[in-house]
């Protein structure tokens, strides 16, 4: 039995749940799907600059699982922008919280969000 995914927190909601390339009908494209907890690893990384310790920190999630969906949420980005393919934005195991409230402890007891996978808050 495979241990119980820890919930990832995350604070920041995208605008839009989908991008796609300018003058081709979305129903057209094939649709590549980034979960929240994915686009919160960019944010953090990307484009507030943190190191993937101190960005695992505020996720409440190891070093090595943040490098993981990291890793997952680039490839699916590039894959998008190189290929033309639309990048939609939904779901994921993850709670949302306060800005205000990352990083404080690791949040590695209790493990289980009360927001089921794919969830939207």
């Amino acid at each position: 039995m495979p241990r119980p995914m820890i919930c990832r927190r995350i604070c920041h909601h995208p605008p839009a749940g989908l991008f796609k390339p300018a003058g081709i009908p979305a129903v057209s494209l094939k649709e590549i799907t980034l979960t929240l907890d994915e686009l919160e690893a960019v944010r953090l990384a990307d484009l507030e600059g943190l190191y993937q310790e101190k960005a695992a920190e505020e996720m409440g999630i190891s070093r090595q699982t943040f490098g993981n969906i990291l890793e997952s949420a680039r490839r699916k980005t590039a894959d998008c922008l190189v290929n033309g393919q639309a990048l939609r934005i939904q779901g994921g195991h993850f709670q949302m919280i306060e800005r205000h409230l990352m990083g404080k402890g690791r949040g590695r007891s209790g493990g289980r969000c009360g927001l089921r996978p794919g969830a939207r808050p």
